[in-house]
């Protein structure tokens, strides 16, 4: 007998093989053939020697570098999303443990009284009251025989939100540093602003120290000094408005990293940065590269795998149980072999009615298939519009910026021309400030156009998915 049932036993484990539900295919999405590009994008050669690493080290500024370096290491949001990671893989193992059988020790020393008025076995036989000592030392062992790949459906589906986390993990990680690198970027932007600003102000108190003094010697009104200190007094007053903003973009910084706002601080720096160039590659790299189209991408893994852990409702379900051991009332004769107990056996259960749970059980993993289906379509096409944005911007951003120098060369020629018609009496001082102002704003917008530039630089290179070790080269020039 027990042979036949061990027989029965291996003939259902061995149609364990089937599983419910759909495999899993990634669906297909449209992609284009490749960007489209103008210029001054051109496709390059990459060198050997190009630096190699995380991508923040191509801006080549060591205080950047020191930054990101600590925001990796004391970020709560980081060390949060790890701990997700840890959760994931936890219970992906605790899942995965039901392919195997379960065994376990039964022990048990108790010594109970049995009621004499308990319900009768049958009406001849009366119940005593007894009182006697339970000794119990067994061996059981369970197997649930994934007949309908239920199990194997929900392993499928675990693992796949394991390695939804740790594409989650990577993404954390790429919108921190880029987030990190945006704060950075806008406030050395703000520090080359004030630089403007500080020479703007030592321009205009000099000229009003000239005006002051034409004025005294009766050369000119008191208009001319008015105007000139209305002017300084103004930019004065910007001053203040950019020290608000660097304030802010700094306090970004220090919690971006782990450090209380009160305890940082950033000395100004000012400085030309180039974007370092970008390769775009072909489009389908972006499925490849971006940690959210990845995340998402999973995420279907897994809402694909319910559909099967839901089918496998409608089939049996088969488990297997034994158990060996002793069983005495005497602690002297547990082990004798009339103590010896054991069991071996195997259960069904075989739904035929329900209400309709089942099936609605499957509907809601199918429709939730159908959610992250559509939506990895749209975080692919939002890649691919980040991505294009990125390359456009900064072509216009490189044509703006070049423009920008040459409008602050001539806001330059304009003011030493007015400078000297003025000294010479041809002019009013009306051109003089209306020179001044004009150069101060070239100047500005030139400095934003800069930080325009390196933000976009920061942009593309998050649309991208990061860093682009051994990828084709195409960058700005």
């Amino acid at each position: 007998m027990v042979v036949h049932r061990l027989s029965a036993c291996l003939a259902a484990a061995l149609l364990s093989a089937c599983a419910a539900g759909p495999d899993y295919k990634r669906p297909g999405v449209d992609m284009p053939v490749a960007w489209k590009l103008e210029a001054p994008w051109r496709v390059g050669t990459p060198s050997d020697g190009a630096p190699k690493g995380p991508w923040w080290q191509r801006f080549n500024d060591a205080r950047l570098n020191a930054l990101e370096e600590q925001a990796l290491a004391g970020s709560p949001t980081l060390v949060a999303a790890n701990a997700r990671l840890a959760q994931a893989r936890a219970t992906m193992d605790a899942v995965g443990a039901a392919r195997y059988p379960q065994v376990g020790v039964t022990g048990r020393d108790a010594r109970a009284r049995i009621s004499a008025n308990r319900p009768l076995t049958n009406n001849i036989a009366p119940n005593f009251t007894t009182t006697q000592n339970d000794y119990i030392l067994a061996i059981s062992a369970s197997y649930e025989v994934d007949l309908a790949g239920r199990v194997q459906r929900s392993v499928e589906g675990v693992r796949a939100s394991a390695e939804q986390s740790a594409a989650d993990l990577e993404n954390v990680r790429l919108v921190l540093t880029a987030d990190l690198a945006t704060a950075y970027f806008n406030l050395r932007a703000v520090d080359i602003e004030l630089d403007v600003l500080s020479r703007s102000i030592a321009l205009q108190r000099r000229a009003l120290e000239l005006a002051a003094a034409r004025h005294d010697l009766g050369a000119t009104s008191g208009l001319d000094v008015a105007q000139q200190q209305a002017l300084l007094d103004s930019t004065l007053t910007q001053v203040d408005v950019l020290a608000r903003q660097r304030g802010q973009f700094e306090h970004a910084i220090a919690t971006l990293t782990g450090t209380p706002a009160p305890l940082f601080s950033l000395e100004p720096d000012v400085k030309f940065l180039a974007p370092p160039d970008v390769p775009v590659g072909v489009p389908s790299d972006v499925l490849e590269r971006r940690p959210d189209v990845a995340s998402a991408e999973r995420a279907m893994a897994a809402a694909n795998a319910q559909i099967g852990v839901a089918s496998a409702a409608f089939y049996p379900s088969i488990s297997l149980g034994g158990l060996y051991g002793n069983e005495s009332r005497t602690l002297g004769t547990l082990f004798s072999t009339p103590s010896i107990i054991w069991s071996l056996g195997a259960s069904l259960l075989q739904p035929i009615f329900d209400g309709g749970r089942i099936r609605a059980g499957k509907d809601f993993a199918q429709a939730g298939y159908d959610v992250q289906v559509a939506n990895y379509r749209r975080i692919v096409l939002t890649a691919m519009q980040e991505v294009e944005d990125g390359i456009t911007g900064l072509a216009a951003l490189e044509r703006a910026y070049n423009q920008s120098q040459l409008a602050v060369a001539s806001s330059r020629r304009v003011l030493d021309i007015a400078n000297t018609r003025y000294e010479g009496g041809v002019a009013t001082y009306l051109d003089v400030i209306t020179a001044q102002q004009s150069l101060l704003s070239s100047e500005r917008l030139s400095a934003q156009l800069l930080g325009q530039r390196l933000l976009t630089s920061v942009f593309l290179v998050k649309a991208l998915g990061g860093d682009w070790d051994g990828a084709p080269k195409v960058g700005a020039k």
